[in-house]
């Protein structure tokens, strides 16, 4: 896949995470471009998650500068804010572990990520004026016009915990979709999923890449998925960049294959 890089819309830069004496982040840096899909691979406990993490603000970094610039050409550092800021500011995840709502239904969960660009505070919730109710039918018209298009409005009103797996998945980009971001963070999206699926899940990556211009940023073990669809691939190992480049450079390159290429061949070999 080929694509036009204009300006960053994400910079990592000497980020390090510290867990007691244990160093999880080394000086990481990184970088995304508007409408690019970056893959972050690595070995199992090579900081991939933590990073995530540290992006989204469940962890706050030990050192170093994250910066968002957003749509409106503004860059924002946002080290230390709360996770429903920094959603605000146009950066939506999914996780290695799905985490839907069991309990609610297919357009319930969307819903929940939609309400993140919501303006009704608890005054338009008690008293419930015409605006509030404007903007409750619109989350719902919304959330299901992003259902029909991940393709799951044959489960719109099903609980999700009864959801086949491949559509659990779906499901998790779709509520990620809702918080309209212009970055979209998707941890192991693949995890699980049978050839099929996968597939299924590499003609969306690329469907969202090219109607709605996200910057995707993917964590992956599936390598056959990743060189498909990055652009540009960053490879961590023990918390520290081994590498980065394109699928070709990073498949060429020996610490690569050492790290962890050549452990993913024997294991398919064996």
């Amino acid at each position: 896949m080929n694509g036009v890089f204009m300006d960053n819309v994400l910079e990592v830069k000497d980020l390090t995470m510290n867990f007691g004496g244990i160093k999880a982040l080394d000086r990481v840096c990184l970088e995304i471009r508007k409408n690019q899909i970056v893959a972050l691979i690595g070995p199992n406990g090579a900081g991939k998650t933590t990073l995530f993490n540290c992006l989204t603000g469940v962890y706050t970094p030990s050192e170093g500068d994250i910066i968002v610039h957003t749509a409106n050409g503004k860059s924002r550092r946002i080290n230390g804010m709360k996770i429903n800021s920094i959603t605000k500011l146009g950066l939506a995840r999914t996780f290695q572990n799905i985490r839907l709502f069991g309990g609610m239904t297919v357009l319930e969960n969307v819903m929940i990520g939609r309400h993140c660009r919501t303006h009704s505070g608890i005054t338009g919730a008690i008293f419930r004026p015409k605006s509030t109710r404007d903007e409750e039918k619109a989350i719902v018209n919304d959330s299901y016009r992003i259902l029909e298009y991940i393709g799951l409005t044959a489960y719109v009103n099903e609980l999700a915990r009864n959801l086949p797996y491949g559509a659990q998945r779906r499901l998790e980009i779709a509520r990620a979709l809702a918080c309209d971001p212009q970055i979209l963070l998707l941890d192991e999206p693949a995890a699980g999923m049978n050839s099929q699926e996968t597939r299924e899940l590499e003609q969306l990556i690329i469907r969202l890449w090219e109607d709605r211009h996200l910057s995707i940023l993917l964590i992956e073990h599936d390598m056959k998925l990743v060189m498909n669809l990055a652009q540009n691939i960053f490879v961590l190992d023990y918390g520290e960049e081994i590498a980065r480049g394109t699928p070709a450079e990073i498949t060429s390159n020996p610490v690569v294959i050492e790290a962890y290429l050549g452990v993913q061949n024997d294991a398919q070999v064996n």
